[in-house]
């Protein structure tokens, strides 16, 4: 398994989350692609969405694969982080950045619409790497974790 996928096992682990890495061919680095390689409903796939409000700190938005983030509903004046601002504020590069195991804590707002499922299906540290998690138990290892509407 990739070094960087073992990181993100071990670091989900250590905050309370059971998650075991799947390495695939195919790419996951599209909500499209990761659905179509586990044969999953598009809306099981959770986007990390990485956005920096306007003092510059990082803001992990995870969405449903088959909704879109609308900025404005995140509020505090988010802009879409670029490449190297996403590897720097969450130690991952974008196509493989979970939802928890970062470098460092991050603000995390939720899209309720994942609720609707029991699992879901999350980037795992690599663009082939992803993993299925209760979505309660995703909940559970994200602390102070925003649970609202965030698309439009």
């Amino acid at each position: 398994m990739h070094p960087t996928a073992l990181r993100f096992q071990e670091r989900a682990a250590a905050q309370g989350l059971a998650a075991t890495p799947v390495e695939l061919s195919d790419s996951t680095r599209t909500a499209e692609e990761a659905a179509a390689a586990v044969g999953c409903k598009l809306g099981q796939i959770v986007k990390s969405v990485v956005l920096l409000d306007e003092a510059g700190q990082p803001v992990l938005c995870l969405c449903a694969g088959d909704r879109r983030v609308d900025l404005e509903r995140v509020g505090g004046g988010v802009r879409m982080a670029r490449g190297k601002e996403v590897k720097e504020a969450t130690g991952y590069a974008i196509g493989g950045v979970p939802p928890v195991g970062h470098d460092r804590p991050l603000r995390t707002v939720v899209d309720a619409s994942l609720q609707r499922f029991r699992t879901v299906w999350c980037a795992a540290g690599t663009p082939h790497a992803v993993c299925e998690v209760e979505m309660e138990a995703l909940l559970r290892a994200i602390p102070g974790a925003e649970i609202r509407d965030v698309t439009g």
